[in-house]
């Protein structure tokens, strides 16, 4: 089983018996790992084609995944995210801006509903047969070739979204990614007069010693505590990390609220740092008066050591 006919040949008539095994399928596919499930205990309702990166997991990262919804009887080739966990990067948004979300695309998915549309197919099978016949979404029939290109479309795509091509200058590795996200506080204080934040506001210090980093209150710890440099109001600084939107924004407003009260601040401003566009965040900052959202971006180079 080597080619992607055999494999998805396979897979949808496995997808109508009771057989969970899947080690016979491949491990790899086009330097990508490749896992195949059928369900755990019992048959799925989808059963999935998965392929990532080094950087990614099934259960928390993006990847192109083939969704078979085998109620409608449609595979999709999707844009895929992860259920389990927030992922912490996702798809760029000048991929997916245009393409349906699988929740429009099938009335009531029962999975995967937020995941993106790229190709929809239609195999067909026969109890009197292993062969499987290939329809397009609009009942145009394929061939083995276009399944394959369309694979490795996606899959191009997501190497410069992932940063596995790292000799892609487009790629968001080459373009800064920051994936070490628990050293990335530490990195905006050691290079705060290099960065838009030290432009326009100072670092708060005490005696001598900086207390801007870790700032403590009684209702948690504020990321970075700064000051405005024209007006000395504060400016309460949170790094998303990871975490899910309503929990930085709610983390944000809180210590923008006892700002507010402790250090008799009105004019408290709040600013949100993360690492990719998120809908949801930017759509909840624009409800938190003097809020603002900063995506960051660190420049990766090597330098020989002489």
């Amino acid at each position: 089983m080597n080619s992607l006919n055999e494999i998805l040949n396979a897979f949808i008539i496995q997808s109508k018996t009771g057989n969970l095994k899947v080690s016979h399928y491949p491990k790899e596919y086009l330097d990508l790992k490749m896992k195949v499930s059928f369900g755990m205990g019992a048959s799925a309702k989808i059963p999935w084609i998965s392929f990532t990166g080094k950087e990614m997991q099934t259960s928390n990262g993006f990847y192109p995944v083939y969704l078979y919804y085998k109620s409608s009887g449609k595979l999709i080739l999707s844009y895929g995210i992860s259920e389990t966990k927030e992922f912490k990067i996702s798809w760029p948004e000048d991929i997916i801006a245009n393409k349906q979300k699988i929740k429009d695309y099938i009335d009531d998915p029962f999975r995967y509903g937020d995941s993106w549309v790229y190709k929809s197919y239609i195999p067909s099978t026969s109890s009197s047969s292993e062969d499987v016949k290939w329809f397009a979404g609009d009942n145009r029939p394929l061939n083995p070739n276009e399944l394959e290109t369309n694979l490795k479309e996606i899959i191009d795509q997501y190497k410069t979204a992932a940063s596995i091509q790292i000799d892609d200058v487009s790629s968001p590795l080459n373009q800064g990614m920051f994936y070490l996200e628990s050293q990335l506080e530490e990195f905006i204080i050691e290079n705060w007069d290099q960065t838009e934040l030290g432009q326009k506001y100072d670092l708060i210090k005490e005696d001598g010693e900086l207390v801007s980093q870790q700032y403590h209150t009684d209702v948690g710890i504020i990321d970075i505590l700064a000051k405005d440099k024209v007006n000395k109001n504060h400016v309460v600084i949170e790094l998303k990390k990871g975490q899910t939107s309503d929990k930085t924004i709610g983390q944000l407003t809180k210590y923008m609220g006892w700002i507010k009260k402790h250090k008799n601040d009105d004019k408290v401003k709040g600013i949100i740092i993360a690492g990719k566009y998120d809908e949801k965040l930017f759509y909840a900052a624009k409800m938190v008066p003097n809020a603002e959202v900063f995506l960051y971006e660190v420049l990766f180079r090597l330098k020989e050591f002489k």
